[in-house]
């Protein structure tokens, strides 16, 4: 169940990291609130996953998380710049991700 809530983490991790394109550095309440909430929850369940999970991997897991979606959905929706060297390093992200969950706890 860990590694479930660590995923729900990373997700709102992405969710918090994209909301805040939209909150015009803090100056719109409404996504501002938004943004504060999924943050609050992103940290939430990363907190249910660091009960059994070692914090260094979670916190290793959660960010790569963020990260690469982050970086990927900029991509897609916000026409960020898109590169083979970009993506293979965000594919490294993710294997490095993968790497740590498969390691013995």
């Amino acid at each position: 169940m860990s590694w479930f809530y660590l995923i729900i983490a990373g997700i709102f991790e992405i969710a918090w990291a994209m909301g805040m394109k939209f909150t015009g550095g803090f100056s719109r309440l409404w996504p501002t609130l938004g943004v504060l909430v999924v943050m609050g929850l992103s940290v939430y369940f990363l907190s249910l996953a660091v009960r059994t999970l070692p914090v260094g991997t979670a916190y290793a897991v959660w960010t790569g998380i963020g990260i690469a979606g982050t970086s990927i959905l900029g991509m897609v929706w916000f026409n960020e710049p898109v590169s083979l060297v970009r993506v293979l390093l965000i594919f490294l992200i993710l294997a490095s991700a993968v790497g740590l969950k498969l390691l013995p706890q």
